[in-house]
């Protein structure tokens, strides 16, 4: 949504585009003002009090700011008698107290007054006088998308009044963020800073468009905007939910508690005091919130929106839908509250009850992009095949739904019973897996907006992930991207969905590195440069590596991070350890007591233990790996690796070798880019040497997942070398990485068939016809070839009867089945 469709507004009369008459006391408004945006109130209020009658208006502003709603409404009272300077600010203040204290009734009919004198003038108006029109029209924008039109022209005029006006910039700011439209937003607090750099409100501005856009950069600008104003209680709010999000719930109550020392009567800091109440177990502190948020407005809606949204950060989806549920309740109206229910309906797998309510959303406010985003998405879940097999339903684009079911299925199967015992726990089933075949609609379906980088997402009992259409082939592995989900489905049930970010992350890394040959996570250069540089974080503040990265890449190497964690875990207190864990979480303990309590040391010396512990596992290549302070790996083995290409473009094969091989000492388990496994698998296959070069092959395939070049090599040597058998394990591993590949299945399938392995060729047969091959005839003949030997008969006959409706004169077809009538059923 860009500026020029905001403006297009209703006509505005010539009367208020007008220049304002001159103001005498605008000066010591402005001063007063200036007070305030510093964080000065105490003598942002005092100037004002002193200003008399003329400066109630700014008076009752100041006021507001420190939370003195009664004060605030007699100073705007006063503005208001016999229209003095300011009235219409101090209107439109008493329109924004009356509504924030939840009485509606009052709060329009003084934006009516506000509005209808707007759009029929009688006399000038100023740029205040222009920005309380604005304000007016936002509060009708909660019911009227033409009225937040409105207000954004209202506050063009009030630039165009005067030029200087930094606040009408900053609500023209407000509002593009408010509706999602980041760079309009962005673009209007960087015109503000650049006339007045140190402006608190423009920094709170570019923190939340910065949050909007999931930068890294969001912590350190709300910082800023707190340095610039010590009393901006809007910055402490977001700060407080930012360290909410980390987990970090006693910076969160700390900042909240800051808020609201500067402002008792903000609803968002007791909101997020009750939430932070709420997922520590704080029975009292929520009780206390929550009255709190009642006496500020009967019927606070944005205090259980707040709650909701706070529960579906930490994963707990049931109570989000509940806390929306409530807000609904008490406002009807609230896109915020009803936009939470059908997101977290959509979560539980309620597809239709979740369809309905964001439809309600959207009518309410048609500028909402996650709503818009949803509901096109379930616009085109509509078109995609559900298959119900056993504990799994999978939802995916009818081309490749039967294909990718035909291998999750089995394997899910097998993680559901290896982790039910792992867990000991059973999540309930089915548990529902949709596939999308474009990441963007993958992003809209976890965030309401594109831009996700994960592969996949699970809220508990619902997954989402992308299909290996959705990338190129060799980026990703789909078969492990699933094992990581359903793992977190096991977390979050045993753990009540209480189980830190850090912790569900680390299993769900450490769980598919357990499940397949080859797959997972392991050590990579990047990783331990990081580690060697000191730029990983501590397990103590392990979750903030994962919602407020630093740095490029940090929330990946966070994943393995944690899984080394859990991997430590297990292997010094011993496998239910985590098990422990798990249940303590689920009691509704916080790190530190489940730390002392399962692994009797607390986090700060865990920290020291799991250093040391990095630093025996990784002793042999940390001792060649450093980094900068950027994270660019340096160190003898990058020198290595370096000095070996050198070798190899200038032909000197064998000084290459050696420096291959020490290299390889160095870093024995390393498997990614230019790995010297890889370079020397090479000179062996130029020298003919095939047992070599199969020796240096396996230890990339056994350690890069989503190596799709070196298992094709694995696989011919395998067969080059008479090991037949063999040469099934990489060419399976990689329709993990890309199941499209034709020439794979089928290589899969007559492997098998001269094994005898009837099964496997079966389903390699299924595949290649699922794959809609160029040669379609002679796929369905293999295939009913491959049912014939693995003993269905009917359904080999089947298959051939379909085959010759499409194809009559195929021979080999008509031969085959003239064989099977003639043999007894």
């Amino acid at each position: 949504m860009t500026r020029a469709l905001f403006a297009l507004v209703a006509p505005v009369l010539l009367g208020a585009w007008q220049q304002p008459a001159a103001d005498p006391q605008a000066a010591r408004r402005a001063g007063i003002r200036a007070l305030a945006e510093t964080g000065k109130l105490d003598e942002a209020e005092r100037a004002a009090r002193e200003g008399g009658p003329s400066v109630a208006a700014t008076l009752g502003d100041v006021l507001v700011l420190r939370g003195k709603h009664v004060a605030a409404d007699s100073a705007y009272r006063v503005a208001l008698d016999r229209d003095r300077p300011g009235a219409r600010s101090a209107q439109a203040g008493l329109a924004e107290l009356s509504y924030l204290h939840g009485n509606r009734q009052d709060a329009f009919a003084r934006a009516t007054v506000i509005i209808s004198t707007y759009e029929s003038p009688q006399a000038p108006w100023s740029a205040d006088d222009r920005i309380a029109a604005g304000r007016a029209y936002v509060l009708f924008g909660t019911r009227s998308a033409t009225s937040v039109r409105q207000a954004l022209a209202a506050f063009d005029n009030a630039v165009a009044a005067d030029p200087t006006s930094l606040d009408a910039r900053i609500r023209a700011g407000d509002l593009f963020l408010d509706k999602y439209n980041s760079p309009d937003a962005k673009a209007s607090y960087q015109d503000v800073l650049s006339k007045s750099p140190e402006y608190a409100r423009a920094w709170l501005g570019m923190a939340r468009v910065a949050d909007f856009e999931s930068s890294k950069r969001a912590m350190d600008l709300v910082r800023h905007a707190i340095t610039a104003n010590p009393s901006l209680t809007p910055a402490y709010t977001l700060l407080a939910r930012f360290h909410l999000e980390a987990e970090a719930y006693d910076s969160a109550k700390s900042v909240a508690s800051k808020a609201l020392a500067v402002d008792s009567t903000s609803l968002s800091a007791w909101a997020l005091l009750g939430a932070a109440a709420y997922l520590t177990g704080d029975s009292a502190a929520y009780r206390n919130a929550q009255a709190a948020a009642r006496r500020l407005n009967p019927q606070p809606a944005d205090f259980y929106a707040e709650l909701s949204e706070a529960a579906a950060r930490h994963r707990r989806y049931a109570d989000a839908e509940r806390f929306a549920r409530q807000a609904v309740m008490l406002d009807s109206t609230s896109v915020r509250a009803l936009g939470l229910v059908g997101t977290n309906q959509l979560r539980a797998g309620n597809m239709e009850g979740g369809r309905t309510t964001i439809d309600r959303a959207f009518a309410l406010d048609p500028f909402n992009l996650w709503h818009k985003n949803t509901l096109d998405l379930l616009d085109q879940l509509k078109g995609f095949t559900t298959i119900d097999r056993g504990r799994f339903r999978i939802v995916a684009p009818p081309k490749e739904a039967e294909l990718l079911a035909m291998y999750l299925v089995p394997l899910l199967e097998q993680e559901y019973d290896s982790l039910s015992v792992r867990y000991r726990f059973k999540p309930p089933t089915p548990v529902r897996i949709e596939i999308y075949r474009q990441h963007a609609d993958f992003s809209v379906r976890t965030l309401g907006l594109t831009g996700l980088g994960a592969l996949g997402v699970s809220f508990g009992g619902v997954l989402a992930m992308d299909a290996p259409s959705a990338r190129e082939k060799g980026s990703f592995n789909w078969g492990s991207t699933a094992w990581h989900e359903l793992a977190h489905t096991f977390t979050l049930g045993s753990s009540s969905n209480r189980v830190p970010r850090w912790l569900s992350e680390g299993l769900s890394e450490l769980e598919e590195r357990r499940s397949l040959s080859g797959w997972g996570t392991d050590a990579s250069l990047e990783f331990l440069g990081a580690y060697a540089a000191g730029r990983l974080r501590a397990v103590s503040a392990l979750n903030d590596g994962f919602v407020r990265p630093r740095y490029d890449n940090e929330v990946i190497l966070s994943y393995y991070d944690a899984s080394l964690v859990c991997e430590m875990i297990e292997e010094q207190h011993g496998p239910t350890a985590i098990v422990s864990m798990l249940a303590a979480y689920r009691e509704g303990l916080e790190t530190p007591q489940v730390f002392e309590k399962v692994l009797g040391a607390k986090p700060e010396a865990f920290d020291a233990q799991f250093d040391a512990w990095v630093h025996k596992k990784f002793a042999i290549p940390l001792a060649s790996i450093q980094a900068d302070t950027s994270g660019t790996p340096s160190g003898p083995f990058v020198s290595a690796i370096r000095m070996s290409a050198e070798l190899l473009r200038a032909g000197q094969m064998d000084s290459a070798q050696a420096v291959l091989v020490r290299a390889q000492a160095m870093f024995p388990g390393y498997a990614g880019p230019n790995a010297p496994s890889l370079y020397l698998a090479q000179i062996a296959q130029i020298r003919g040497d095939r047992r070599g070069a199969l020796d240096q092959i396996v230890k990339i395939t056994a350690h890069n997942e989503v190596a799709w070049e070196p298992n094709l090599t694995e696989a011919d040597l395998r067969l080059q070398l008479g090991d037949t058998v063999g040469a099934l394990a990489p060419l399976q591993r990689l329709i993990w990485i890309s199941p499209y590949d034709i020439s794979v299945h089928t290589r899969i399938a007559d492997i098998a068939t001269r094994l005898g392995n009837h099964a496997l060729a079966l389903r390699e047969r299924r595949a290649v016809v699922a794959l809609d091959p160029p040669d379609a005839a002679g796929a369905r003949y293999e295939l009913a070839r491959a049912l014939v030997n693995a003993g269905d008969t009917i359904g080999a006959r089947r298959e051939l009867l379909t085959l010759l409706e499409q194809a009559p004169a195929f021979e080999k077809a008509q031969t085959l089945l003239l064989e099977l009538r003639n043999k007894t059923p």
